[in-house]
């Protein structure tokens, strides 16, 4: 499994790259897991519901083909593509999920932060509030889009939305847990944690 640190990005040559590789990759394809830290925008899932923006203002909005509503992403943030040939990995859609969210709840328990997730809202939560999303789409058995973990950002746009379509949903962040308070600390844990949930 390869990975990529593309550093702090603008979504969307990312977003079409992801679609470039997932189209042109064959069987042979190594897996892939793509870091970033996006500059400020929300994007909308496939799904996303007008009404989940209440109030962008100045933040770009891009319509995504991810499952899912609304979310933010922005520096501070880490965010983690999985570029997955899920059915070269025995994996359901379901399992792919499950994967991600046992990755991060175990990564957060070696911070001392009780965190678990929700079967009907994909994600991470602590005290019911979000530290994590997660919006992926599967297309020719293999995956792309991913997970964002909040480090430590400015989550005031959170406020113009309903994160993921839902309401009075708190958001929060390792920062404000008392886990890392640098993107560059939680990415290695993660990622190893990651791939050793893949290659399984």
């Amino acid at each position: 499994m390869l990975r990529k640190d593309l550093g702090r990005t603008r979504y969307g040559p990312v977003f079409q790259a992801m679609r470039d590789f997932s189209a042109n990759r064959t069987s042979e394809t190594p897996d892939e897991l793509w870091l970033t830290e996006h500059e400020p925008v929300f994007t909308q899932g496939q799904a996303g519901r007008a009404e989940h923006l209440l109030a962008p203002g100045d933040i770009e909005v891009v319509q995504s083909d991810r499952g899912g509503q609304v979310t933010y992403h922005g520096p501070g943030q880490l965010v983690v593509y999985l570029m997955v040939d899920v059915r070269r990995a025995n994996l359901s859609p379901r399992g792919l999920v499950s994967v991600i969210e046992d990755s991060i709840i175990d990564l957060l328990r070696t911070y001392d932060i009780d965190a678990a997730n929700r079967r009907d809202a994909p994600g991470v939560y602590v005290d019911g509030a979000k530290v994590a999303s997660l919006g992926l789409r599967i297309k020719r058995g293999c995956s792309y889009h991913g997970l964002a973990l909040n480090v430590q950002m400015d989550l005031e746009p959170f406020s113009r939305i309903n994160p993921c379509g839902l309401i009075g949903v708190r958001v929060t962040q390792l920062a404000d847990l008392g886990g890392p308070t640098r993107v560059e600390d939680v990415k290695e844990p993660l990622l190893a944690r990651l791939e050793s949930r893949l290659e399984r």
